[in-house]
């Protein structure tokens, strides 16, 4: 992308949330590493439902399965790419990206090796006390998400409808989204993987 198009305001943000990759050991399955291709599928018609063209803008975590697969989607249409974390870098691959089997920390490295990453402790400082570090980050990546005006804010969701394994996950997100965008498109793996 040139800088001329760095400078140009995006047409579209598009946010992602999305499960993680099971890990091996999952006792119900949410996400199977089976259900890659047909996830990175979905979201690439999404992205082209939406209308994203190069120089709009993509911002999500970087955590195995979901986040990665929308990073690599929209970093192949050319989009200016943001990735949020919670945590330092070593934190969070141990956390959401390395406990996976196959290659997802080599795809973490080569998708931010192509975007800007944004680190919540460095940038926002510590956690307040009583506060969820998942949590803020959703709401940080909403705040930065809708920093061009709402109406360019679209809210992509890989997401089973329910609750996740702890507070700050797609449920969370989509609850927040709610409220500052109507431009959701929710992808059910419920309806997704079957």
């Amino acid at each position: 992308m040139s800088p001329a198009q760095a400078e140009k305001p995006p047409n579209n943000v598009v946010l992602f949330s999305g499960h993680m990759i099971d890990a091996p050991n999952r006792r119900v399955p949410r996400f199977p590493p089976d259900k890659e291709a047909v996830a990175a599928a979905a979201i690439s018609d999404i992205l082209s439902e939406v209308g994203v063209r190069q120089g709009d803008l993509a911002i999500c975590g970087g955590a195995c399965g979901g986040d990665l697969i929308f990073a690599e989607a929209c970093l192949m249409r050319d989009m200016a790419l943001e990735l949020y974390i919670p945590f330092e870098e070593p934190t969070f691959l141990a956390n959401s990206v390395d406990f996976a089997d196959a290659d997802w920390h080599d795809r973490f490295l080569t998708v931010k090796s192509k975007a800007l990453l944004h680190v919540m402790p460095d940038e926002l400082g510590p956690d307040p006390v009583g506060n969820n570090s998942y949590e803020r980050n959703n709401r940080w990546m909403l705040q930065c998400a809708a920093r061009f005006g709402g109406e360019k804010l679209v809210f992509v969701a890989l997401w089973n409808g329910e609750g996740g394994d702890g507070p700050g996950g797609t449920k969370h997100f989509m609850d927040e989204a709610r409220d500052t965008t109507e431009r959701i498109y929710w992808l059910d793996t419920r309806k997704l993987w079957n």
